[in-house]
């Protein structure tokens, strides 16, 4: 059966910006979350987001980092994630930090 995000993540209201994915349950460090963008260059940004690269927020403190891996960018966690916490990531659009 097709999950358009992993079942330990969820959407809801941000207090960051519009919508956000959030922790449903506790999630340990160094989780790979799964593919966020996949890259085609068909696109102006080079990338086409999946479910899971549409909705994490920036933060300067974040709590999982996006990497690139081939023609993927993947999320992984990078601390323990309390159940309802956040996903955010540091980015500035397609560059990571």
């Amino acid at each position: 059966m097709y999950r358009p995000l992993p079942k330990y993540l969820t959407i809801k209201k941000s207090d960051i910006h519009g919508l956000g994915l959030f922790a449903v349950g506790n999630i340990k460090k160094d989780l790979v979350f799964g593919i966020s963008h996949v890259k085609d260059d068909r696109f102006d940004d080079g990338y086409i987001r999946t479910p899971l690269g549409g909705f994490f927020n920036h933060s300067d403190y974040p709590n999982c980092i996006a990497y690139i891996d081939d023609d993927f960018i993947k999320v992984r966690s990078i601390s323990d994630i309390a159940d309802g916490e956040e996903i955010t990531v540091k980015y500035w659009l397609y560059e990571l930090s």
